[in-house]
């Protein structure tokens, strides 16, 4: 019995002991399962207050990151492919901005909801290394045709893409991307960002420490990362909407910026949950660009910053700088040196107006000279005074020896090589006399100013030399003469912290290699808003960017310059009129008034001259005089007198008495072929109209060989015409110059279309030389017209013709003559034979055995192509392999494999001449190894190139294969075959197929070529 109660007893205990640890089981399990809740729901609160260095909570397989490799970029142009929503689009423009800032080269298409996609390829190359699409529901709901062609380009060229996903009023708030693995929220509210420190992306951008506050706007897209081959670029915590279904997952990481790593089908992309308007999303853009572009389009990570502080000892009182102010700027400097490796302060001074302030401002000049050299100075004019106000040059001389004067009493460093002048006037648009005391008295090799081209957009402004003076361009901060105290800061203190956090002054560093900032005096006194700047933009540009800061001297900034950019060596000269900054900075003596309203371009031999002399005839058309050394024309858009500048230009017009009737234009016959002439006019006088003469290219290019032969020109008295326009690559110099006079003119076509990629074809009149010659009358009544200069010149009554010249001439009082000099309208030797004939080309083509080669041989025999002895020597040879009969066969035949098979392997090409024609003649493989695909139809599929359309009548056609189109001799690579937008992986014969080629261009294979396999 007391074994039966101690057992029971026991096993009492026993279930006490059981249903304890079970409920402390139950407790400790609640409590982790609990605890663990409340971590999953706060993850992404707590990957954002932890430091971006360090994110504990970032699975493991998004650290590892692996990425598809990038293909050889000599594949691809640098040039990026922007497809935006329209060209007003918000985001459109800021994608445009930062690529244009950054000086990277860009195609901008309206994104298509459907249709064909742009050409992608030009023959063997990519156009584009880099895509973005501003709505990138426009490249996720292409059809699938175009989408297949675009990740086709994209995975063969190693191109990747950029988009932006900005949610709408219409948006789900939930919603997958179509082909996209992981789950996207829309309609968002976000805050408290952080960086990936692992991302791959990161160049520019540190991740540096957590940007708390709310993101702008509600209207955010973040993705839910649940996938390896995707990595979040950029964190966020979600404000979570209320009714959100299905609801947000607590316990997962959100990304405003997601890198698709192309491990799934091998294109890179990056896509943006927003548009660019907060400053931490342009800054990894403008890291996505350089990493997909695989570092082709991208910038140094140096930044040079220079900071002038203009007009020293000038400003109202009350406003300058006092002692205490000076001993601030020496400290700032001081500590900015710590941030900024060299960093000075570069004083613009004007000694006129030294000791002009309160007493105690005077001290603060007086300081500033006692650490005279603890900065950087450059003069400024004596009195302050704009430049351009100086008619001459000896009055600005005397100015500037004042100015020198004073430095040179106050121990002030003469031999920065630097200045600035007030207002920028005078350096653009130039006054002459400026650049040219400043080299006299202060031996200036470089200034700066905001003006060139324009003020404003400021990310177009660039630098030029004139007069070997280096002008850079010049940047302002948001701090002008009466920005001088915070709180009143236009549009309140929080637009100045603005523009340094991550606004304009951020990103003018940010997209700029070298920046100059202008700063005034009174920005260092009062609330000392200069000293306020520097400091903040130094220490956020160090937190959040990878930036290597430094100053350098000016000269040797310029010349760091110009090494960065020397395609902005050559000035590029605007009409100082269409500018009202311009005018109120360009001498009021001068006048654009004397710009010419017509051009006519030329070119030479085709009667420039004779049109010359019938216009001037008009009472409302005026020329310019000729050059004075030459007396001849001006040819200011092509040579070196452009960099004289428009004033030197515009001396050798009149003063029109009548700016609305009179029309004042310029004859240079060599503008028309020169490839600088056009962008130069079109930039100064854009609104121009330009004039072309057209004769028969060859009998412009006989009539300036002649033309040459009659100035005893040596290589024109040496060689026959035929001999000049014949000459191969290993000619004499001499020879190939004077064919390139002869010839280069006379290529039409793309003269032309050089002119109207800057001139509309409205401002465009071509006049038949021709007709100008034999009925000028007509001719002029039409250049009339065009010009709608008035009143109306009868012509018929002015003109008449001169019997024993050749030609019509200006008829005058009395019956008298005016007509053009011995030199013009020349009678020339009629062409001879040679110079005359037509060069055509022939393509033989048939089946094996169906003596084409033979054929083809015999012709070139009997045409002399191949003299006697040389056809007997084959005949010998072709009999000694036991082929007597191949003797012609051989004629084309070019290895000694080919004779032993009797047949035409390659295809050949040989020449002979008739007395009408040259004639190249090709013999196209005939042979069952050759694979006949008669070009039916060829297309451009903008997304991947050229596709020929056609039956195959024999053998196969496989992707890979490298194929020969007979009639052109050009080999490409099949890249697919397809049928009815079906893929085959061979085509029979009868198959009518278009087959992907990669190496050509749709202007290289014609409808009607044969097509076959080049290894066979």
């Amino acid at each position: 019995m007391s074994f039966i109660m101690k057992l029971h007893r026991h096993f009492q205990r026993t279930v006490v002991l059981l249903a304890t640890f079970c409920m402390v089981s139950i407790l400790i399990s609640a409590y982790y399962l609990y605890t663990g809740y409340k971590q999953d729901s706060e993850l992404s609160e707590m990957a954002s207050e932890v430091d971006c260095g360090d994110l504990p909570h970032l699975p493991e397989r998004l650290v590892d990151v692996k990425t598809t490799k990038f293909f050889d970029a000599s594949r691809t142009d640098p040039v990026v492919l922007v497809f935006v929503e329209s060209q007003y689009s918000s985001l459109g423009q800021d994608i445009i901005l930062i690529l244009e800032s950054s000086r990277f080269q860009y195609h901008i298409e309206i994104a298509p909801g459907k249709g064909d996609l742009p050409a992608l390829t030009d023959k063997t190359k990519g156009k584009y290394c880099l895509i973005i699409y501003e709505n990138i529901l426009k490249y996720i709901n292409m059809d699938s045709w175009n989408r297949s062609l675009l990740d086709k380009y994209c995975v063969e060229y190693g191109v990747g893409i950029i988009g932006f996903h900005k949610a709408s009023e219409k948006s789900l708030q939930s919603f997958q991307l179509k082909g996209f693995p992981f789950s996207t929220y829309g309609s968002l509210a976000v805050k408290d960002c952080c960086i990936n420190p692992h991302s791959p992306l990161l160049r520019v951008t540190k991740s540096s420490k957590l940007e708390k506050g709310s993101l702008p706007g509600a209207d955010w897209t973040v993705f839910q990362i649940n996938h390896s081959a995707y990595q979040p670029v950029i964190f966020a915590k979600v404000k979570t909407p209320e009714n959100l279904f299905p609801p947000i997952s607590k316990g997962a990481l959100y990304a405003t910026i997601i890198h698709d790593l192309g491990l799934h089908d091998g294109i890179q992309r990056v896509l943006f949950g927003n548009n660019l308007n907060f400053w931490l999303h342009k800054l990894i853009f403008i890291d996505a660009v350089s990493f997909l572009s695989g570092k082709r389009l991208t910038l140094s990570l140096d930044r040079y910053i220079l900071v002038d502080i203009d007009d020293i000892f000038v400003g109202k009182e009350g406003t300058r700088m006092n002692t205490n102010d000076v001993k601030a700027l020496l400290d700032t400097q001081n500590l900015l040196r710590a941030q900024i490796t060299n960093f000075t302060f570069n004083l613009g001074f004007s000694g006129k107006f030294y000791h002009t302030g309160t007493e105690e401002e005077d001290e603060g000049d007086d300081c500033l000279l006692g650490s005279v050299d603890e900065f950087w100075w450059f003069p400024h004019m004596w009195s302050h005074m704009q430049p351009h106000l100086f008619h001459n040059e000896s009055s600005l001389v005397e100015q500037m020896i004042l100015n020198k004067k004073f430095a040179l009493e106050h121990g002030i460093p003469t031999d920065m090589g630097y200045a600035v002048a007030p207002h920028h006037s005078g350096v653009y648009p130039v006054h002459v006399q400026l650049y040219e005391a400043w080299k006299k008295v202060w031996n200036i090799k470089i200034t700066s100013t905001e003006e060139y081209p324009h003020l404003k957009p400021a990310r177009y402004r660039r630098g030029f030399i004139h007069k070997n003076i280096m002008v850079l361009p010049r940047q302002t901060c948001g701090l002008f003469t009466h920005t001088i105290f915070y709180k009143e800061y236009p549009g309140g203190p929080k637009e100045l912290d603005k523009s340094i956090q991550g606004g304009e002054l951020f990103f003018t560093v940010v997209l700029n290699p070298i920046s100059i900032f202008m700063t005034h005096l009174s920005n260092y006194g009062n609330d000392r808003l200069g000293l306020y700047t520097f400091v903040n933009l130094a220490n956020f540009v160090q937190s959040w960017t990878n930036l290597r800061l430094q100053t350098l001297p000016p000269v040797q900034l310029a010349y760091k310059y110009f090494e960065l950019f020397p395609d902005q060596k050559d000035p590029l000269w605007q009409n100082p009129c269409d500018d009202k900054r311009h005018r109120d900075i360009w001498s009021k003596e001068k006048t654009c008034d004397r710009l010419p309203k017509f051009l006519v371009i030329g070119p030479q031999k085709t009667g420039t001259t004779a049109l010359y002399l019938f216009l001037v005839m008009h009472p409302s058309i005026l020329s310019n005089s000729p050059s004075p050394k030459t007396f001849e024309e001006v040819q200011f858009f092509n040579r070196n007198n452009y960099h004289r500048g428009i004033d030197w230009y515009m001396d050798f017009f009149p003063v029109p008495s009548n700016i609305t009737t009179d029309f004042l234009f310029e004859k240079s016959a060599n503008y028309f072929h020169s490839e600088e002439a056009p962008k130069r006019a079109a930039s100064l006088v854009p609104k121009a109209k330009i004039i072309t003469i057209l004769i028969d290219p060859s009998d412009r290019a006989y009539s300036w060989y002649q033309h040459q032969r009659s100035h005893e020109d040596p290589a024109a008295l040496k060689f026959s015409f035929y001999e000049v326009i014949s000459a191969g690559p290993r000619a004499p110099s001499e020879l190939r110059a004077l064919q390139k006079r002869c010839l280069v003119p006379g290529w039409y076509a793309s003269h032309i279309e050089r002119w109207l990629v800057y001139f509309p074809p409205i401002q465009l009149l071509i006049i038949d030389g021709q007709q100008l010659r034999t009925d000028p009358a007509t001719v002029m009544d039409e250049v009339q017209k065009f010009l709608g200069v008035s009143p109306h010149y009868n012509y018929s009554e002015a003109l008449t013709f001169d019997s024993h010249k050749g030609f019509w001439c200006q008829l005058l009082e009395e019956g008298k003559t005016k007509c053009l000099g011995k030199s013009k309208g020349r009678k020339y030797p009629p062409m001879d034979s040679d110079g005359k004939k037509i060069h055509i080309n022939i393509i033989v083509i048939g089946h094996l055995d169906s003596s084409k080669s033979a054929s083809t041989g015999h012709l070139t025999y009997k045409f002399g192509g191949i003299n006697k002895r040389a056809i007997k020597n084959l005949e010998k040879e072709a009999t000694e392999l036991g082929k007597g009969s191949f003797k012609y066969t051989c004629v084309l035949a070019k290895l000694k494999t080919e004779h032993e098979r009797g047949v035409t392997i390659d295809i050949s090409l040989w020449k002979f001449e008739t007395s009408k024609y040259y004639v190249t003649i090709t013999d196209a493989p005939g042979h069952t190894d050759f694979i006949k695909n008669t070009i039916t139809d060829m297309y451009k599929i903008g997304g991947i190139g050229t596709i020929p359309v056609g039956q195959v009548e024999t053998g196969g056609l496989k992707p890979g294969m490298v194929i020969i189109f007979a009639l052109v001799n050009m080999t490409a690579r099949v890249k697919s075959v397809e049928i009815n937008h079906g893929a085959l992986s061979e085509a029979l014969p009868g198959d009518n197929v278009g087959f992907n080629v990669e190496n050509l261009s749709i202007k290289d294979v014609w409808h009607g070529n044969v097509a076959g396999d080049s290894k066979k």
